[in-house]
């Protein structure tokens, strides 16, 4: 983006309400497109200091960077009906006051989307004022603002009695994984009100993290935790509503992919794992963590203080998805991603898989 647009751009969102909050963040300017290029082995001060920050947590091998074509923030998002580059109006870079005052628009379908609820919605249906449409209610319970109330309030630390090792260990063994691609762009799919997303994105190990989730109220709750937490507002993090099995970016345009403890609410699983291979950079990482498929397995809902909740959602609890080791090695594999690894610990699983 020249100069003259990046000035139109600035002055027609100077004229934008947003919230209070967002009001005196100081969304990055030129320094934001050049942070979020894909930088080369032989590193620039601005790429050493990404290595720097994340060196806490993530080793960085020097020979797993293998040389990768430049990408900028302009060229993150995409149309999820025809998957063409989106227009942008607005401040550059990726960060909530930046996208909040910023316009989208498909440069090919002409298809516009909007950030007026803090997060970008970029759903099929984003706009539409007529047509609604229900998903499996596994997918809409999580919809309902009770639930995204309760996630991080019992909700999923409920999954330690089934094998989670916890947030901390959880997060750790995740990044683990992601070394490979550490400096790139990181997605949190299925994001909840972004346990994850907020560990990643202060980490400092990745260009800029996006938390991505189809309901609404989860994205709000995650918005609300980062106002409550000590995560900047202009850090390089969006919130994104969209489908996973539609993802609205760029084929080969991803580094690092996690879903954490979603795998088994999702609609189709293939299909998922399909976008998340098409969306991924040849050596970008795939991360998720599931229950595994028990005799006694009934999900989240199964023991502890939300057992009782299984009296509300009826039978949404026995209808989610739940693999052996076998089905979700089979899944990376036939959507293309090699390299599969996986470590078990009772009922939970985490596994990955690598674009090659």
């Amino acid at each position: 983006m020249d100069l003259a647009v990046r000035a139109s751009a600035a002055a027609a969102s100077s004229c934008s309400p947003y919230p209070t909050s967002l009001q005196h963040q100081q969304p990055p300017r030129a320094r934001a497109t050049h942070h979020l290029r894909r930088r080369r082995p032989g590193l620039t001060l601005p790429a050493r200091r990404v290595v720097a920050a994340a060196a806490a947590s993530i080793a960085v091998d020097p020979e797993t960077n293998a040389e990768r074509n430049d990408i900028s923030e302009a060229e993150v998002f995409a149309c999820p009906v025809c998957y063409e580059p989106l227009i942008r109006k607005g401040p550059p870079g990726i960060n909530l006051p930046a996208i909040y005052r910023s316009g989208f628009k498909c440069s090919k379908c002409k298809k516009s989307f909007t950030s007026k609820d803090i997060f970008l919605d970029l759903t099929v249906t984003s706009g539409t004022k007529e047509y609604s449409e229900l998903k499996p209610a596994r997918t809409e319970l999580f919809r309902s603002p009770l639930v995204s109330f309760l996630y991080e309030r019992g909700w999923r630390q409920n999954f330690n009695r089934s094998g989670f090792p916890g947030l901390d260990e959880e997060f750790q063994m995740a990044q683990d994984y992601f070394q490979p691609v550490a400096g790139g762009i990181l997605i949190d799919v299925s994001c909840g009100s972004g346990l994850f997303t907020r560990k990643f994105a202060k980490s400092g190990a990745y260009s800029a993290v996006v938390a991505l989730d189809f309901s609404e109220n989860m994205l709000r709750q995650c918005y609300e935790y980062i106002k409550q937490d000590d995560t900047p507002l202009n850090t390089n993090l969006a919130l994104v509503r969209a489908d996973i099995s539609r993802l609205p970016f760029a084929s080969c345009s991803i580094d690092a992919i996690h879903a954490g403890a979603a795998i088994h609410c999702w609609p189709s699983p293939s299909n998922a794992v399909a976008e998340i291979s098409r969306v991924l950079r040849p050596g970008g990482v795939f991360v998720a963590t599931t229950f595994l498929s028990t005799p006694t397995n009934s999900g989240p809902f199964s023991v502890g203080p939300l057992r009782p909740l299984r009296q509300i959602v009826g039978p949404v609890n026995s209808s989610y998805n739940f693999f052996t080791e076998a089905e979700l090695e089979d899944l990376c594999k036939s959507c293309g991603l090699v390299n599969y690894s996986s470590k078990v610990q009772r009922s939970f699983i985490m596994f990955s898989g690598q674009k090659p």
